[in-house]
């Protein structure tokens, strides 16, 4: 099974999230299949890159966004633009 997650990158206390394409199995921070995006909490408001049209396709293959990419895909109108 495919997830579509974060891998936390970034020094300590200054976290940077790839939103990456994953195996379930895979380690958080290890083997990933394609990035399709970035998370930078850090910057007020959060800096959110995506490519929408990798993220659909991965998810017509059948990839589940975890919880939390979910929320933040929301957030960037990704459901009401592509529904």
């Amino acid at each position: 099974m495919v997830k579509i997650r974060l891998a936390r990158h970034g020094a300590k206390k200054r976290p940077f999230y790839r939103i990456v394409v994953a195996d379930i199995e895979a380690r958080r921070d290890g083997r990933f299949i394609e990035s399709v995006g970035t998370y930078n909490p850090l910057i007020d408001p959060a800096e959110v890159t995506l490519k929408p049209e990798r993220i659909k396709y991965w998810m017509d293959q059948g990839a589940q966004p975890t919880n939390t990419l979910k929320n933040l895909l929301k957030k960037e109108g990704f459901f009401a633009s592509t529904s």
